[in-house]
């Protein structure tokens, strides 16, 4: 068994901790939040698990040598180092920090032990996405990405100034980063569509790769109401003499009654009889890096991290607004 924590009990932490605590292979013994009503929420769910809500006194007493941290994107940095200067495993949910500099500043911690670190994106073990990878690896060819992720235009309002290439379209950009091999751009172009306050309510970016792939991404807060509460996302791919596409959200599943609903928008199930789906899968992969039994899988390494920030700032600057 090895022995796990999670730090951050917002939407995802509270995901993680029940996912871990389901898992074969794996023991949650610490939960770590800044709130005490957040230790106590979760306590409610899972009350055999010590909460805390300092990361020193939880590292001295819960023992746990894997850490996944999914607090606020501004702690991600100070939160992970120190973890590594502990000598603890580390799957820190992306972004690493808003700050490419910022980011980079844990290279040297790593540098000599880079499987301590492994970045959490549960889409690389999405179900589907695994399939039209390997789809694409067997018939290769690959010639064109087109890739859609639309979000609720509730958004712009509800979370004034959150750019959707930042907080959508980085998703996408990592599943292409895996089907052309991490290999690097020659060319990068990027769009945006502004309300008429000014917010950026579109993301539309292409990618041209100098294996000839050609990249068409697309993010937005235009989904109405009607449509499913966590918005659409489709990927299309084209090769030589094949074409595929995946459309996993909503979740093929849907119910009615006096409103449409979607009740699976995401690939992720914990009950009272096990866990399954993409953070099940992610945290099976990250139980066997921190047990020596593989490498941090491509797309999850912290130097395709850095990758794909690097992409982003680079669509950010050349954006026409």
């Amino acid at each position: 068994m090895v022995k796990c924590a999670v730090v951050g009990l917002g939407r995802f932490g509270r995901l993680h901790s029940l996912t871990l605590d389901g898992i074969e292979g794996a023991e949650l013994v610490g939960v770590v939040a800044r709130r005490p009503q957040s230790v106590e929420a979760l306590n409610k769910e899972l009350p055999d698990v010590p909460g805390f809500t300092d990361l020193t006194t939880a590292i001295e007493k819960c023992d746990a040598e894997a850490w996944i941290v999914a607090c606020t994107t501004s702690e991600h940095v100070h939160v992970t180092q120190q973890l590594l200067e502990a000598g603890k495993h580390v799957l820190l949910e992306k972004p690493i920090s808003e700050d490419i500099d910022e980011a980079m500043s844990l290279a040297t911690l790593i540098e000599d032990a880079p499987n301590r670190l492994m970045i959490g994106h549960i889409l690389l073990f999405n179900s589907e996405f695994k399939q039209l990878r390997a789809e694409a690896n067997r018939r290769g060819g690959l010639h064109h990405i087109d890739a859609v992720r639309h979000r609720p235009a509730s958004i712009v309002k509800d979370f004034a100034g959150e750019n959707p290439l930042h907080a959508a379209m980085v998703h996408d950009l990592y599943c292409a980063q895996v089907l052309v091999n991490g290999e690097e751009p020659r060319e990068i172009s990027c769009q945006y569509h502004l309300t008429s306050d000014g917010e950026i309510d579109l993301a539309n970016a292409q990618v041209l790769w100098p294996s000839g792939v050609v990249g068409r991404f697309a993010a937005s807060y235009f989904t109405p109401p009607g449509m499913a509460p966590r918005g659409i996302d489709r990927t299309e791919l084209f090769g030589e003499g094949w074409a595929a596409r995946i459309e996993p959200n909503p979740r093929p599943i849907e119910l009615w009654s006096d409103v449409a609903e979607w009740p699976m928008a995401l690939e992720i199930m914990t009950d009272e009889f096990g866990v399954t789906g993409m953070m099940a899968e992610e945290q099976r992969c990250f139980l066997r890096v921190v047990r020596g039994e593989q490498s941090v899988p491509l797309g999850a390494r912290y130097e395709d991290a850095l990758q794909v920030q690097r992409w982003m700032d680079t669509m950010d600057k050349v954006a026409v607004r």
